[in-house]
């Protein structure tokens, strides 16, 4: 867990930091690329509390290449 994901949790009511792990764990970031998905949360994110879908240029941990990394909520 990163030191940011860790300080924030630590200061939260136990029932809060599980919210937002749940959360954060249900948003996936998806190439573009190569197709491989990965949650927020494994890539050492939080995402709560957010809407809408957005897209960003990153290199993917997958295929090592910059491609647009499309940020939704699965359901």
């Amino acid at each position: 867990m990163t030191w940011l994901k860790r300080t924030i949790l630590s200061v939260m009511p136990n029932s809060l930091a599980t919210s937002i792990e749940a959360e954060s764990r249900a948003w996936m970031m998806k190439c573009e690329g190569c197709g491989y998905e990965q949650s927020v949360w494994h890539r050492g994110g939080i995402r709560w509390k957010a809407k809408g879908l957005r897209s960003y240029v990153r290199t993917c941990v997958s295929c090592h290449e910059r491609h647009p990394q499309t940020l939704y909520l699965k359901k």
